[in-house]
This record gives C-alpha cells, structure tokens and sequence, in this order.
C-alpha cells in the first residue's frame, strides 16, 4: 500500500489531520462503524466528555486490531459530538492518541443533536493496508 498526504497549507499540522490523503495499492479496507464510551457489556458511559473519548478511542483502537489492521493506517476518521465545546477543551486526548500512533487521517467534525443514551462522542475511521 502506498499513501500520499496532500496538505497545500501548513496549518492543518497544529490541528493533527491532513487535508486528503491518496491511497493506491491496497490490499484491503476496513470501515469501522462509530466507536463510543461503550463497555463490554453494552452500558453506555455516563461520564463526562474526556472519560468517553479515552473510552471510545480505546474501543475503536480494541476493534482496528482484532481486525489485524493498525492504528497508524486510518485514513479517515471522523468525529460526531453532542458538544464540541467540550469535545475541543478535550482534544489533548484525542491529539495525543493520534501521535502516539503516527496517525495522519483526514477529519470532519460534525456536532450532532443527540448520540446513543448518555454518549456525548463517536469515533467513526476507514482504515487500509
């Protein structure tokens, strides 16, 4: 497989994601449904913002492998909030899972109205090899 980052601006570095992200030789996909702050029984979180984005990235990191692909691969990822005021006073967690596994993805965030009972964040990627 090979990837090629397409950035015409140097900003978007900051905000760790790149603007597209050319794939060719692919051997596979992998389309990961939204990840949230579910736990293995199925109880959804009632924890505030930065203990279901550790959980959800922790769920869609459990996922990615089982699958026998890698985190450092994603080259979507998209992000669904009940809030992004917090989800953006939060972001350290999601910045930092990112570089700790050399992740250059394109992003959009969407704020919705309503997630899954008490969810307020869903980590949704495409990853390949």
């Amino acid at each position: 497989m090979e990837k090629c980052i397409i950035n015409p601006w140097k900003w978007q570095d900051a905000r760790n994601y790149v603007q597209a992200t050319e794939v060719k030789n692919v051997a596979s996909t992998l389309y990961v449904s939204g990840q949230t702050a579910i736990d293995a029984n199925g109880v959804s979180s009632k924890e505030g913002m930065r203990s279901q984005m550790n959980q959800a990235l922790d769920n869609l990191e459990k996922v990615i492998e089982e699958a026998d692909y890698k985190c450092k691969d994603i080259v979507r990822l998209n992000i669904y909030t009940t809030s992004s005021e917090e989800l953006f006073n939060n972001f350290d967690v999601f910045q930092n899972w990112i570089i700790k596994h050399g992740i250059k993805q394109t992003s959009t965030v969407l704020e919705v109205q309503v997630l899954f009972e008490t969810l307020k964040v869903e980590f949704e990627a495409t990853v390949v090899k």
